[in-house]
This record gives C-alpha cells, sequence and structure tokens, in this order.
C-alpha cells in the first residue's frame, strides 16, 4: 500500500501539518525527506529499515555525504540533500548568536553546543564568549585531545576570553561515548575555571557535557 492509500491522519506530511514536527516518529521524519521509496516499499518502509541496518538516527546522521551515497534508499543527491538540511539546522541554532542576541535561556545556549560538538570523534573543548548583557562574541574550540579525553589549559582559556573583552564565558565540551554524565574531571576542570576567571572578573556562567540526548549543564546541577 502506497502511502497516500493511509488513512490522512496517519500519513507523515498531514500529521506534521496537523500537528508539528515534534510528534512524528525518526521513521516518518526520515520518510518525508526521502518523498518515496525502494521498489517494492513505501518512503516509511525504506526509512525503517535505514535506521534498522545503519541507525540509530544520530549514527546514521553523523556519515558523510559520501557515506551516506552508498546506503540504500539514498544515493549521491539525496545524501547531499540530507547533508543540506543538517547544516541548515546547524544554522538555524546558531543564529541567534550570531546576530548577537542575549542568551537569557541556557537551552538554547546548550543546544548550540550540541551541534556545535556532539558528531566529533575525539573529545574538543570550546568556549563562548559573551559580553556583559550576555550576547555573543564568539565561539572557539580550544582544546582537542583523545576519544575520552582533552587537556584543557585554565590560562588559555582566560587568555582568550580577555582577547575578546568578554564578561563572562559558557564552556562545553563533548563525551564521544555518547554518555552525557560528567566525570569528576569535568567537574574539577569547572572548579578551576571557575576560579582562573574569576580573578579577572570574568564569570563562568555555564559548563556543557554534550553526549546522547540532552546536553548536562552543571550549572543546573549546582556544581557552579
Amino acid at each position: 500500500m502506497h502511502i497516500r492509500d493511509w488513512p490522512t491522519a496517519e500519513r507523515p506530511r498531514e500529521k506534521l501539518l496537523a500537528h508539528g514536527a515534534s510528534i512524528l516518529s525518526d521513521a516518518e521524519l526520515l520518510a518525508i525527506f526521502l518523498g518515496s521509496g525502494l521498489r517494492g516499499r513505501d518512503a516509511v518502509q525504506t526509512a525503517r529499515e535505514l535506521l534498522q541496518v545503519h541507525g540509530p538516527l544520530r549514527q546514521l546522521l553523523d556519515r558523510s555525504a559520501d557515506e551516506l551515497a552508498q546506503l540504500p534508499g539514498l544515493g549521491p543527491a539525496r545524501a547531499c540533500k540530507l547533508r543540506a538540511a543538517l547544516e541548515l539546522g546547524q544554522r538555524h541554532l546558531a543564529a541567534d548568536l550570531q546576530r548577537g542576541a542575549a542568551l537569557s535561556d541556557p537551552t538554547s545556549a546548550g543546544r548550540y553546543f550540541s551541534q556545535r560538538l556532539r558528531a566529533r570523534p575525539h573529545e574538543v573543548f570550546a568556549a563562548l564568549f559573551l559580553d556583559t548583557r550576555h550576547r555573543a562574541l564568539a565561539f572557539e574550540e580550544l582544546f582537542q585531545g583523545t576519544i575520552d579525553a582533552a587537556e584543557v589549559h585554565p590560562r588559555e582559556v582566560v587568555r582568550r576570553a580577555l582577547a575578546h573583552n568578554a564578561a563572562a564565558v559558557m564552556i562545553g565540551h563533548n563525551h564521544p561515548s555518547g554518555n552525557p554524565e560528567p566525570s569528576a574531571a569535568d567537574r574539577a576542570i569547572t572548579t578551576r575555571l571557575l576560579q582562573a576567571l574569576a580573578l579577572v572578573d570574568i564569570r563562568l556562567l555555564d559548563h556543557f557535557v554534550i553526549g546522547d540526548g540532552t546536553p548536562v549543564s552543571l550549572a543546573a546541577r549546582g556544581w557552579i
């Protein structure tokens, strides 16, 4: 049965229009992008098979355009469109920061760190520098490490904050394992950075740990 023969309320596009994209499953969202499936399968079935064999969703979407092009149901054209769609999403999340909007909502900052760092195969430590009104001045990747650690130097973080004339800083790093739970080392470097930045009257607002799912905020845990 083709999707057009499904009951209207069950079709992915109609569900999205009626209730929003968040109500759709991963397979339904991917099916809307595919438009059609492999021979003998509808788009939803093809999407489900892609996720079952080559997923889950994060693992599928973290592939390069060349890797996506080799998967059944995609090919070069759809692979390029999918990578372009992902880049558009990342730029949309970054738009407020690039316009210098105030970061009154820490959730948006966590999403921004997640989009920039989540797919990295090695640990990356980054900083978002802010002015007195908590508007973004710059985002920099400061340290890169191995698959499970990155050495962080507080002096360099302070130096870059002073170079941007920042009044506040948010920091973040990824856990390539996918587990966003902060380690004892994560808490220790947060304390050292908090103290180092305070010496030059710069506030450390938050430290985000990026893995699968929602970023973990050390400030929300009461550790900053």
